[in-house]
């Protein structure tokens, strides 16, 4: 919403230099009066208008001129002013014309955005920082990274440790938690020293029927989400190892497959219903603990194949439910070497020209959960991001319809377009923000990055993005796959494009009313989580704490923004419907975690989110 006079709306957060008189007078970049300026003085403000006395003089200065047309060409014929928009300027979507521009125009254009948008940082933003000024607020430049307003954690926090609910220490003497999640090694041990494998499998299920549970609670609300595991060849392997250990043929067994047995059985026992919380816990770290032993064992450290990948993968999931962030975070690290090792990040054609279409298709499918379970925990944690090289082409995971083991094509679908999205989100945001860098320098290069955002979300299936909550609620009674994808894939997207709404520099201000609408899609999806699957919404530290950060960003624009309004606009922003649904959202978040937190059990990341986002009401 814009207002015609040169007053700035009142929800508008004002940045230190749009508090000068001047800047309220400017007309804003793209705006009809910048752009009628621009054509009348062109980009170096000296006139553009030509007297009778130097019209031959100008004619020569124009014909020596080898400046490259970086309008489209439709907008060139009919000398209409061109946003050079990709892949469709303004002017050409409104026509309905075909846009094209010249090869020049287009170079010019990719060399920009690789310049704006680079992956590789490698010098953080100038600071002058003093010991008068280091016990100052850190400076953060998207308002969904900024802390809390007043505790032991409000001082000296940086997006990483915010988000986290901890305060790194800059310097100690001795070792100190890495963001203050976990304290002690992760996989408790039961082993001798001398155990092998056999030792390994001597602790699985004693009933076949007991595995197979576990085994069938994994498919049902693990696989859907990350599904990189092609279910009938597994199971295929699966009833061979119980054949193995049915004739006590324990040596023949694989190491590997081993491991990725027992972390699907501890993620199955993680979303288990039947047992206390406490018992679960106990039975799920046990599990895992044997699958971490297993990959010991066969030497995970210095050999990887696609089993021990995929065990690594869920291995890192499962550390980060059972509140080890910071055990997840240097698993995961681990895991990105191995991947790397074994040529998953090159385009399967190249390292493995003679594999099957099936075994190609399924390297393509593991480096894509790698580089999305890589990009997305980074989010989290405001940290650089590992899977910035690659040749895989999202375009070449299809299905064969004449492959009998064919995966499910939706499930193609939902990959693909995880996997587009994890690309953008790597390329954009997780780089800048892990160096407190803005994520767009200009009001031009942030509507772009919108824009490619939005070109993403066309991508995905209709049945991803038509939905609402009665939609969605009749299709999980038939079909609860499709749901889980929908919320995760819905809760990612608007995660990722409310942090660009809500990020700021010295030329590009916070969108208000479009960082609360995106916020209010992406934790309306943990909501629907929540309402379908509760205990899922319980055990799913990710979406959780997605959900954390999406009612932290809403509670910091609704603070900031009611700082800035004046007296007699007061009234009229507390009936604002988007305000109002933004502390609703508020509201409903702190009811959810407050369940959360509530009995014996309760958890104490819960109680912390509690306190934290009460601040704001």
């Amino acid at each position: 919403m814009s207002y015609a006079s040169g007053r700035p709306h009142p929800n508008t957060i004002l940045t230190p230099t749009s508090l000068d008189s001047s800047a309220h007078n400017a007309a804003p970049y793209g705006s009809p009066t910048a752009l009628a300026v621009k054509s009348e003085w062109g980009d170096s403000g000296q006139s553009n208008a030509v007297t009778p006395e130097d019209s031959t003089a100008h004619s020569k200065k124009k014909q020596k001129r080898n400046k490259p047309t970086l309008s489209c060409h439709e907008c060139v014929e009919r000398k209409t002013k061109c946003d050079r928009g990709r892949p469709n300027c303004l002017a050409c979507i409104k026509r309905q014309t075909e846009c094209k521009y010249a090869h020049v125009a287009d170079l010019l254009e990719q060399t920009t955005r690789t310049a704006a948008n680079g992956t590789r940082m490698t010098k953080p933003p100038k600071r002058k920082l003093s010991d008068t000024t280091k016990d100052a607020p850190t400076s953060v430049p998207n308002i969904a990274d900024k802390g809390f307003s007043s505790g032991p954690m409000s001082r000296g926090t940086v997006a990483s440790s915010t988000g986290l609910l901890s305060n790194i220490p800059y310097s100690l003497p001795t070792a100190s938690k890495v963001f203050g999640v976990g304290a002690e090694h992760p996989f408790a041990n039961y082993w001798t020293f001398e155990g092998k494998l056999e030792q390994v499998i001597s602790v699985m299920p004693k009933e076949k029927a007991n595995a197979d549970m576990l085994i069938a609670q994994y498919f049902e609300c693990v696989d859907p989400v990350y599904p990189m595991i092609h279910r009938q060849t597994f199971y295929a392997d699966y009833e061979h190892f119980w054949s193995l250990l049915h004739r006590n043929q324990h040596e023949n067994a694989d190491a590997a497959f081993v491991g990725l047995v027992f972390v699907m059985m501890a993620l199955g026992t993680q979303f288990q219903t039947v047992t206390t919380l406490e018992d679960g816990k106990k039975s799920a770290e046990f599990y895992a603990s044997a699958s971490n032993q297993a990959l010991r064992i066969g030497c995970y450290l210095s050999s990887a194949s696609i089993q021990s990948i995929q065990a690594m993968v869920l291995l890192t999931y499962f550390l980060i439910n059972d509140n080890h962030a910071s055990d997840g975070w240097s698993f995961a690290g681990i895991l990105m070497r191995q991947a790397y090792a074994m040529g998953l990040h090159r385009d399967p054609n190249i390292v493995v020209p003679d594999a099957s279409k099936f075994e190609k298709q399924q390297r393509r499918k593991l480096w894509q959960a790698v580089l999305h379970q890589d990009t997305f925990l980074t989010i989290l944690l405001s940290l650089p991001p590992s899977a910035t090289h690659t040749d895989v082409n999202v375009d070449d995971l299809v299905d064969d319809p004449n492959d009998i083991v064919s995966t499910d094509p939706r499930d193609t679908a939902y990959i693909r377009g995880s996997w587009s999205l994890a690309n953008l989100v790597q390329e954009t945001i997780c780089s800048p923000r892990s160096l407190d860098i803005p994520i767009c320098s200009t009001q031009r290069q942030k509507s772009k990055l919108i824009s490619d955002f939005r070109a993403v979300y066309r991508s995905f299936p209709d049945i991803f993005r038509s939905w609402d909550q009665e939609s969605l609620t009749q299709l999980a009674a038939t079909n609860k796959r499709i749901v889980r994808q929908t919320l995760f894939l819905t809760s990612n997207y608007y995660h990722n494009l409310m942090l660009v709404h809500a990020s700021e520099s010295p030329d590009v201000p916070v969108n208000v009313r479009a960082t609360l609408e995106a916020a209010h899609e992406a934790i309306n999806a943990f909501f629907m989580l929540y309402n379908l699957f509760a205990h899922e919404a319980r055990v799913w530290w990710v979406f959780n704490h997605r959900a954390f950060l999406e009612a932290l960003c809403i509670g910091n624009v609704l603070r900031e923004t009611a700082s800035d309004v004046e007296p007699d606009e007061v009234e009229r922003f507390e009936r604002d419907p988007l305000f109002a649904r933004a502390r609703a959202d508020l509201t409903r978040m702190i009811q959810i975690m407050q369940i959360m937190a509530d009995g014996d059990q309760g958890s104490e990341v819960a109680r912390t989110r509690v306190t934290v986002l009460s601040e704001f009401l």
